[in-house]
């Protein structure tokens, strides 16, 4: 069997520069890996003599020990290989086909991307040798590149796509190849959420589970691949819900309140919308309510057996209509006679979670933009969120029935 040596030789012509970088590559325990051969030498031409690049081919599990084998094994926090692929799409694929082959590395793999998309070659043309150096030192974590590629596949502002983002992700925290990682990235992958971190927690070790309990393939892999399929939809939610659902409770009370007291509400409902209304059943239940209203023509909405028929017929759906006649006999938790000031409260109580909720929605979109590079549009987010800020305190002291 040949020696390692004569088979460092035999692969040298897989990764073009090997033999001007690999003295540099052994010494200082990094590799800078480039796409063509006028990369690598914009790349040594630069100052940055660990440059190496794949001949016409993607860069695979060869050229991997190769390198591997070359910076020797150091420990995984000393020693590093770094790739400058496009931000495009090729890009994307070729960085997630490197993390695929993650495991070949015992030292860190790192991406570095120009943010305009120009190559070492073209970069060093435009704007010199310190450029191309600069490049090299702004790398990020591939794993933390590969994860921002895949949360903007889903919609972050909206609750469902941060579930659906989550889902996506846990996986990939679960496949850090160093387990000491994986609590600190799982940390990161919630503030890039906006979601608690026990939350984020739970998900991952639900995919490591998962990970583990699938058959064992030939050769070096890890679980990214699989594990970055979409996942499937979070399951439909009941079309109608439960009197016992403790989450719904304000909910279930305040459409109550439109149908059993509705001439107690302050004029347009107080500001409720089916926004309001997260389940919906329930927005369903407020549509019919302010369809019946509509049909009024501006008449005084009373409380009786007419205006609970109006609503009935205004319901699109048996369902629905069937809930709402639940809705209108059963009773509520007041001792004596309902007021307005008790309405009020109810209505305030519904519009503080809608806001709370947008709340923690424009925080977790704060937490993903540079205040730096997006400092107009971070300080317009800022803003809202004062005056959010100003709205909850003040549906707050409504709420607990007290004056604004």
């Amino acid at each position: 069997m040949a020696d390692p040596e004569t088979l460092l030789y035999k692969k040298s012509h897989v990764l073009y520069g090997l033999e001007l970088a690999r003295s540099a590559i052994s010494k200082k325990s990094q590799a800078v890996v480039v796409e063509g051969y006028t990369d690598v030498m914009a790349a040594h031409l630069s100052g940055v003599d660990t440059a190496v690049a794949s001949c016409g081919t993607a860069f695979g599990d060869d050229h991997a020990r190769l390198l591997q084998r070359l910076m020797g094994n150091h420990d995984a926090f000393h020693g590093e290989v770094i790739f400058t692929f496009d931000g495009d799409e090729a890009g994307q694929a070729a960085a997630l086909k490197v993390f695929a082959g993650d495991q070949n590395f015992v030292t860190q793999t790192y991406v570095a991307i120009e943010p305009t998309g120009l190559d070492p070659c073209d970069l060093r043309l435009q704007r010199g040798e310190a450029a191309v150096r600069e490049l090299v030192a702004r790398r990020v974590p591939l794993y933390r590149f590969v994860m921002n590629n895949l949360l903007k596949q889903h919609d972050l502002d909206r609750a469902d796509g941060r579930v659906a983002a989550l889902r996506a992700a846990a996986p990939l925290v679960a496949s850090i190849r160093d387990t000491a990682l994986v609590s600190g990235y799982a940390r990161e992958l919630a503030g890039l959420l906006g979601m608690e971190i026990d939350e984020v927690r739970a998900e991952v070790m639900r995919a490591a589970a998962k990970s583990r309990r699938r058959p064992a393939l030939s050769g070096p892999t890890t679980a990214a691949p699989e594990s970055l399929a979409e996942p499937e939809g979070p399951p439909a939610l009941p079309l109608l819900p439960t009197s016992s659902d403790r989450l719904l409770t304000t909910e279930r009370q305040t459409a109550k309140l439109l149908i059993q007291n509705p001439d107690l509400f302050p004029d347009a409902w107080d500001g409720l919308t089916t926004a309001d209304f997260t389940h919906p059943a329930y927005a369903a239940v407020f549509t019919a309510v302010e369809k019946a209203a509509v049909e009024l023509g501006g008449a005084r909405v009373t409380a009786d057996t007419k205006w609970v028929h109006r609503v009935s017929e205004a319901c699109e759906a048996d369902e629905i209509r069937s809930l709402m006649a639940s809705l209108a006999v059963e009773p509520l938790p007041v001792h004596g006679e309902v007021t307005t000031r008790y309405v009020v409260a109810n209505s305030a109580a519904l519009q503080l979670l809608t806001v709370m909720r947008t709340i923690a929605a424009l925080k977790s979109k704060l937490q993903r933009t540079n205040p730096v590079e997006e400092q107009h549009k971070y300080n317009q987010m800022f803003s809202q969120l004062v005056v959010l800020e100003a709205r909850r305190k003040a549906l707050h002291t409504r709420s607990i029935g007290a004056d604004d």
